[in-house]
């Protein structure tokens, strides 16, 4: 019994901890809250809700956004593209069914996996041209 209780807290705190670690645009502004405060307020909005716009800065997309999971510098007869790619991964599985003839021998057999294979998939990409956003792409969820 004690060791449940043991085990239940541990959880706890662990779970906790990742809340608390997590990133939000929230936790991100009060980090920059001097540079948050000197942006217009429809700027000040679309931060809190995680949204970004053409011509934004950089830092702007960091409150909104977060840091990227991905980045990349294009060139270009204009000049370079930066590239930001925020990612989501999910675990993903498979199924497989499998048979042999061998040896006289007949065997089917089927297989079930959660694995430690993730699908990635983009949430969104923002370009800057100039440490300004020139261009967003938002993926459906």
């Amino acid at each position: 019994m004690k060791s449940n209780s043991i085990f239940l807290t541990s959880c706890l705190v662990i779970c906790i901890v990742i809340f608390l670690s997590c990133s939000s645009p929230d936790s991100r502004i009060r980090k920059s809250q001097e540079l948050f405060d000197s942006y217009p307020a429809e700027v000040q909005q679309n931060i809190r809700a995680g949204k970004v716009d053409v011509g934004y800065t950089e830092d702007m997309v960091r409150m909104a956004l977060g840091d990227p999971n991905e980045t990349a510098v294009n060139k270009t007869a204009q000049g370079e593209v930066h590239v930001w790619a925020y990612t989501k991964s999910s675990p993903g599985g498979g199924v497989s069914i499998g048979h042999s003839i061998g040896s006289g021998r007949t065997r089917t057999g089927v297989s079930i996996g959660m694995g430690r294979s993730y699908q990635t998939r983009y949430k969104a990409v923002v370009e800057f041209r100039d440490g300004r956003v020139s261009k967003i792409t938002v993926y459906d969820k």
